[in-house]
């Protein structure tokens, strides 16, 4: 099998960096595209029904009685027909070599599993014993069906999952554009300085929103292999941006630490990505992940940025370089106001670099008056 055929196997559920991870990296190994993939349609095609786990160590190998050792080359084609035997097979971990074919598997029967098949009821007890993922491939239900660290997920034609894909792309697409709204609006205010708690959680809200549809089709993207080519492009271009937007909202807002009460910039993030979708709907829930009270007053209450958001869209400018200005100045509205002599005091900002941060601060207020009242 050539290598650009095999997909990288998923590690053990003890060294991945969590299930969905795991899930990821399973789904990854299993999408069309892959020779593995093309060996399970095979079998479905088939009409036999499979048992296989993808990977082997010690507790595989002693759940394994009876069958062949084998430790050939993996291909599709052997695949299919050793899925004849009446018996599980191992695979590889890295999805190279079929290991053994025709084992019965004797998994540890104290396991709680809902399956009820007794093909499903082992590939459940197997993967949740040894930490691979095993697949089930059911000759009466005609379905494959992935077993990852207690979690079941059947296989799905391109054609289905590309259709729920392309409903959320269109979803994303209208939340996309709401986002650019309320963003541009932002930066008129913050030229004007006319900001409050609700202006900021309105934009903030609006960024996990993109970024929550965004991950779901990312899934989709994992999950369709090499025919969500065409959906990953797009998704590329409609998100570019958006985790860096969310940070420096995040930077220019998060309130100054009090006796009372104290955010950083990462426990924020981490707030707001807590949030349930019924809570995210709240502009007082999102203020409060922000570090704000969430009251109705506070919500109108007046916020001035440090200015990170816009400093970002002056071309060329190092992000170290932006920290400085931020640091020296102590907020947007003074960087406004600041001359090429009063940025030139900053350290690591040249006479040339003085005047492309002037004149692109300028730039930027003039657009966002002007896309805001025109």
């Amino acid at each position: 099998m050539a290598a650009n055929d095999r997909a990288a196997a998923p590690g053990k559920s003890g060294g991945s960096p969590g299930a969905d991870g795991l899930m990821r990296a399973s789904l990854s190994a299993v999408a069309p595209g892959t020779a593995l993939r093309d060996g399970l349609e095979r079998v479905l095609r088939g009409n036999t029904g499979g048992l296989i786990v993808l990977g082997s160590d010690k507790t595989v190998e002693s759940m394994c009685t009876g069958g062949f050792v084998l430790d050939v080359e993996f291909t599709a084609t052997r695949l299919r027909e050793l899925c004849k035997l009446d018996g599980g097979i191992v695979i590889s971990s890295d999805l190279s070599k079929i290991l053994r074919a025709g084992v019965q598997l004797v998994p540890d029967p104290t396991i709680p599993t809902e399956e009820t098949g007794t093909r499903h009821r082992t590939a459940d007890r197997v993967s949740k014993q040894v930490g691979f993922p095993v697949v089930s491939v059911s000759q009466s239900m005609r379905l494959i069906a992935l077993y990852v660290d207690g979690q079941r997920r059947v296989l799905e034609d391109s054609a289905a999952i590309l259709s729920r894909a392309n409903q959320a792309l269109a979803t994303l697409e209208r939340y996309k554009l709401r986002l650019d709204e309320v963003a541009g609006t932002l930066s008129a205010l913050e030229i004007e300085d006319l900001v409050t708690v609700r202006d900021v959680s309105a934009v903030a809200q609006r960024l996990e929103m993109v970024r929550r549809i965004a991950t779901e089709i990312a899934e989709y993207v994992v999950e369709l292999g090499t025919d969500g080519r065409l959906l990953s492009l797009q998704l590329d271009e409609l998100i570019a941006g958006v985790e860096p937007e969310r940070e420096l909202v995040v930077r220019d807002y998060v309130p100054e630490p009090t006796a009372k009460r104290s955010r950083t910039v990462d426990e924020a993030l981490l707030e707001l990505d807590k949030l349930h979708q019924a809570e995210l709907l709240e502009l007082s829930t999102v203020a409060r992940a922000l570090g704000y009270t969430g009251s109705p007053e506070a919500l109108d209450s007046a916020v001035s940025p440090r200015g990170f958001r816009l400093l970002a869209k002056v071309p060329r400018l190092p992000r170290a370089v932006i920290d400085r200005l931020v640091e020296h100045f102590g907020g947007l509205q003074k960087l406004l106001a600041a001359s090429v002599d009063d940025l030139q005091t900053v350290d690591g900002v040249g006479e040339a670099r003085a005047r492309s941060v002037r004149e692109g601060l300028s730039r930027l207020a003039e657009s966002s008056i002007l896309e805001r009242y025109v």
